[in-house]
């Protein structure tokens, strides 16, 4: 077998093949005697066709398989040959098939590029180092309670956290729109869930009083037919209710899946679930700045081939939450290219950490991502083993664990320094 490359690109190679015409004739023979013995022929006894009349028959149709099948193989054989490591399948164009001649084709394809880690021991990295502190348990189990409120009618003017009952009716110049009305419609004064300007107008109103609301809609409004438009609603209110918040009792613990311990239980569930989002704040911050030094110290020139398959799994991801129908419906490529990009040079970047720090999945690691997985579920132990019997999950669950490895290993050669800060500044929440 002749082989030769041509360098074409960067990344893009030309590799022409040439396979002895013997090597070719050889395999159709014996594919077509292979096929002798299975193939059913009018007129024949099953396992007794002639090779000759099967040639006559399929000779045509086993050529052209039997010509894939060598193109294929001497492909696998060629780099190999030439140590070349493809980045996806080649195109393929014949160059000569005839019958009696040595098969010639042209493979074009992208290879890998050739990565060295570089700058690993000038990466710093900035660690946030917070704490869940008792204020914080304090600010959440408070949270905990507004979301289990119930309202008791007043007869005062309305204040925040107050929950007004209205009936609404809004115009633009004169004339009602489209999602304009409503009838016994409850707003929470404060919880932000209506337009600013239209809340505060319901500050400071009685049960069975009517008033108008003059505004303008944001410029950013969703509607663009509303859009930056002056609007009048005329409002009616039917009832004032002050928020009350359940006591902190059994009771209130059950709610939240407590049935036992009382409010001290639920205060160490809730710390624990504090801790972990915390932890987890913590390693998404520092993982992305180990990711960004990567990339930042190790440009890499990338195969078009993979950032155009990332491209396409980037648009298929989106349309799926769009609720596309078809591909006419994708969101267009360009806008997913620099996320491609990132995404095929980390992919490489990380890989080449595992071979230079000859990393191995921790299985121990994957077994505490698969038993925190299923704590959600009634019964953790049937999820348990369904989980871990599903090849593709498992798969997924080795990759996340095997990339924080990754990012363990870099920040053992990186700088690291703890930078003082508190859980409300990571998670924007707390006291």
């Amino acid at each position: 077998m002749q082989v030769s490359v041509e360098t074409t690109g960067a990344l893009e190679r030309r590799m022409e093949v040439q396979v002895p015409a013997e090597r070719v004739e050889k395999a159709i023979d014996e594919r077509l005697k292979s096929l002798s013995r299975t193939v059913r022929l009018k007129g024949f006894r099953p396992g007794k066709v002639p090779v000759n009349v099967v040639r006559q028959q399929f000779g045509q149709q086993v050529r052209q398989e039997v010509v894939g099948d060598v193109v294929q193989s001497t492909f696998a054989e060629a780099v190999s040959q030439q140590n070349l490591n493809p980045a996806t399948g080649p195109r393929i164009e014949p160059i000569s098939t005839e019958k009696g001649g040595d098969l010639k084709y042209r493979a074009i394809f992208e290879i890998f590029p050739q990565i060295e880690l570089k700058g690993l021991d000038t990466i710093e990295v900035s660690r946030p180092a917070a704490e869940v502190t008792t204020a914080d348990v304090d600010a959440m189990i408070e949270n905990l309670r507004q979301q289990r409120p119930t309202f008791a009618a007043v007869e005062r003017e309305s204040k925040d956290t107050d929950r007004v009952t209205i009936d609404f009716n809004g115009t633009i110049d004169g004339k009602p729109f489209e999602g304009g009305a409503g009838e016994n419609v409850p707003v929470v004064l404060g919880a932000g869930r209506m337009l600013a300007d239209f809340e505060a107008g319901l500050k400071g109103v009685k049960a069975g009083e009517e008033k108008v609301i003059d505004m303008t809609f944001p410029q950013n409004y969703g509607g663009a037919d509303l859009a930056g438009k002056p609007v009048q609603f005329a409002i009616k209110i039917h009832s004032v209710e002050e928020q009350q918040l359940p006591e902190l009792d059994d009771e209130f613990c059950k709610t939240y899946g407590v049935e036992e311990g009382g409010i001290e239980r639920l205060r160490q569930e809730v710390e624990d679930n504090m801790r972990r989002e915390l932890a987890d704040a913590v390693r998404g911050r520092v993982k992305k700045q180990v990711l960004d030094a990567l990339l930042a110290a190790n440009p890499v020139d990338l195969p078009k081939s993979l950032v155009d398959n990332q491209v396409r799994e980037l648009q298929l991801d989106a349309g799926r939450r769009m609720g596309a129908k078809d591909v006419s419906q994708l969101p267009p490529a360009e806008g997913f290219t620099e996320a491609a990009r990132r995404r095929v040079a980390l992919s490489l970047l990380i890989n080449e950490a595992i071979k230079q720090g000859d990393i191995k999945v921790d299985q121990a690691k994957v077994m505490e991502r698969f038993e925190e997985l299923v704590q959600q579920f009634p019964e953790p132990d049937k999820a348990l083993q369904t989980y871990r019997s599903n090849p593709q999950i498992r798969r997924q669950m080795e990759a996340g664990v095997l990339e924080d490895q990754v990012i363990d290993w870099v920040l053992e050669r990186a700088k690291v320094t703890d930078q003082p800060s508190t859980f409300k500044e990571l998670m924007n929440f707390g006291a």
